[in-house]
């Protein structure tokens, strides 16, 4: 009995755990081959990207604007490991494509982990600084 409870649980599919900071900063380190100065450099641009992107997200009037912006969120999301705004920006993106609108909620959700990810980064180039 008690080895058909360890075979079950076994079984079991793992689950994969991502990262609870805002950025990934093991994924980062590998998309830069370790090199810190990069890491923080490309930091620095993914910060001003995804601020741009999110205010053009805001004032979107049109499918393909919102299309756009969100794409471009969630591709640099992935590239530095701030999943969660990747993910976000997936969601928003597939309910745009099932012709869903998007809510303000939504967009808000977005909002509030972009300045989760921003806030995180000023801390870490605060922290180079020093």
């Amino acid at each position: 009995m008690a080895s058909s409870a360890v075979t079950a649980k076994q079984a079991e599919p793992t689950l994969y755990m991502r990262s609870m900071r805002p950025v990934d900063l093991v994924h980062l380190a590998k998309q830069c081959l370790g090199d810190e100065n990069l890491e923080l450099e490309i930091l620095r641009l993914f910060d001003t990207t995804v601020k741009t992107y999110f205010d053009r997200l805001e004032l979107a009037a049109n499918y393909d604007d919102l299309a756009l912006n969100l794409h471009s969120i969630k591709g640099a999301a992935s590239g530095v490991g701030a999943w969660t705004i990747a993910d976000l920006a997936k969601g928003c993106e597939a309910e745009l494509q099932a012709g869903r609108p998007l809510t303000t909620e939504r967009i808000a959700d977005l909002g509030i982990a972009v300045e989760e990810v921003r806030s995180f980064i000023a801390r870490m180039l605060s922290n180079e600084a020093a």
